[in-house]
């Protein structure tokens, strides 16, 4: 996928918006949870060098598969799909 061709302007303003989008609470707990899903596999002795924790199906896939919503593309994915468990408290 090429680059967006962007002012430095629009640059910057896309980057605060990917910045906020990555620290919202939601994107925090999906990767916490894929984190925690890859220590527990690696502990396991499975490999997952070039795969992606599908938290819909709580599975570990290609990448190409899971971007890609299994062939069926992103567009009507939502976050209401995932299951991410919540934070425990120590």
């Amino acid at each position: 996928m090429a680059k967006q061709k962007l002012s430095a302007a629009a640059a910057i303003r896309k980057a605060a918006r990917d910045l906020r989008y990555a620290n919202s609470p939601d994107r925090k707990a999906k990767r916490r949870d894929s984190q925690l899903q890859k220590r527990k596999a690696e502990k396991n002795g499975k490999s997952v060098k070039g795969k992606d924790f599908d938290h819909k199906t709580r599975t570990w896939k290609s990448v190409k598969s899971n971007r890609g919503n299994g062939g069926k593309g992103t567009k009507k994915e939502s976050g209401a799909n995932y299951k991410v468990p919540a934070k425990k408290r120590k």
